[in-house]
């Protein structure tokens, strides 16, 4: 009797996203729901002879409960996603997209909360920009709203640079790339308030765009100038500074600038891999420039040195590759290595993710962080001994060689 009962189990722990094609797309189009009535008798039925073994029948409880609860989210969600509604796609097929795309917790919670909202059968073909881990209801809502849908959409992935974000418009509207330098000279005519550019740490530079140019897909109107794109992009950018409270908690929290955070928060998404490192290597940020961790309070961050060659029109170097000249250049205005404190301007696009790590980083002491394998895992220390062992793992993993693996 328990064998056969975990052969139900066992289809059901294959996964949300599979089972329920078929059913799915009889529901929409006026099926029968008997089937599903006798799955859940034949399972209260089941309870009811597991009830009789005694305390064995708990073994199988939990996974008889997950059978009748649909998996779903419980938050708002948060990221951004683009997902895709093709012609003739089923609720099913829809609900198998958002759960490839980590926006759903089962492709069940997808269907139910659309059979449950009469409206859904007006989601249209089209794109849709909508969050990870949303509650499924959620999901039909945004499915519903106009605005999330796009038509003409232009994608920017997080941590790319003004001047590949400009490449990337032009060939996309076929708006030369000279209009939108032109256009973003001014980023206070694009829409950034004077108050981002002021800084709590003595340093002056150029009012760049660089890091307002918030990384996400956009639809872009008919006939769209350069400026009204790149005004588009700012916008965005202080939506979610806004909605996070970015620059009252930064001012609060962290006791520095917005702008200061901003370009913590750009060099995060330089140097981390994996999201999970932002807020992190922004902690390693503060500790050298802000709390006296290391004599100097230089960075020694290569991506800076990386930025600059870009803005030159140079290709960008691995660390190994980069020579002594370049990472001591004096003249080179985002040297970390042989200047204190933070570069100039940001040196890329930060997305929420990164915003998040440099608002709210987690308490430690470390001062060091580094890509220790090929894989982009990051590794931390707060000493000369912790840097060692990094600096082993690093070479044990080939990600460093030469001298300083002898």
């Amino acid at each position: 009797m328990i064998d056969d009962l975990d052969v139900v189990f066992d289809e059901q722990e294959r996964g949300e996203k599979g089972r329920h094609r078929r059913s799915a797309v009889r529901k929409r189009n006026g099926g029968s729901r008997g089937g599903r009535g006798k799955t859940v008798f034949a399972l209260l039925m089941a309870l009811v002879l597991l009830g009789g073994i005694g305390g064995g029948a708990y073994v199988g409880f939990d996974r008889i409960r997950s059978y009748l609860v649909t998996p779903d989210y419980d938050g708002p969600g948060s990221g951004e996603v683009l997902v895709q509604v093709k012609a003739g796609d089923t609720l099913t097929d829809i609900g198998n997209a958002l759960y490839d795309a980590g926006v759903v917790k089962s492709t069940k919670a997808f269907i139910e909360a659309a059979e449950a909202n009469s409206r859904s059968k007006n989601i249209q073909v089209g794109s849709y920009k909508v969050r990870k881990q949303m509650k499924a209801a959620d999901v039909v809502t945004l499915l519903l709203d106009p605005k999330s849908r796009v038509v003409n959409g232009v994608t920017i992935p997080e941590g790319t640079i003004t001047l590949n974000i400009y490449a990337i418009l032009s060939k996309e509207t076929k708006i030369p790339v000279a209009e939108f330098k032109k256009a973003a000279a001014d980023p206070e005519k694009l829409g950034v308030p004077a108050f981002w550019f002021k800084r709590e740490d003595g340093k002056k530079g150029p009012k760049s765009i660089e890091g307002f140019l918030y990384p996400s897909t956009y639809e872009i109107p008919p006939k769209a100038t350069a400026e009204t794109i790149l005004k588009m992009m700012v916008d965005e950018f202080l939506r979610v500074a806004q909605q996070m409270d970015f620059v009252d908690r930064v001012k609060t929290e962290r006791q520095i600038s917005p702008y200061e955070a901003l370009i913590t928060a750009s060099i995060a998404q330089a140097e981390a891999v994996d999201p999970k490192d932002f807020a992190k290597v922004s902690q390693v940020i503060y500790n050298r420039v802000y709390r006296g961790k290391i004599p100097c309070k230089c960075l020694g961050i290569d991506s800076g040195i990386n930025y600059w060659l870009r803005l030159q029109g140079k290709d960008p170097k691995d660390s190994d590759d980069l020579l002594q000249s370049e990472i001591n250049d004096l003249k080179n205005p985002y040297n970390t290595h042989n200047v204190a404190g933070l570069p100039i301007t940001p040196i890329s696009n930060p997305g929420e993710g990164a915003l998040k790590g440099a608002l709210d980083p987690p308490p430690g002491d470390w001062i060091y962080f580094m890509t220790v394998d090929k894989k982009g895992t990051m590794g931390y220390g707060s000493n000369d001994a912790d840097f060692k062992k990094l600096q082993k793992q690093m070479c044990d993993n080939k990600v460093l060689t030469g001298s300083n693996c002898t």
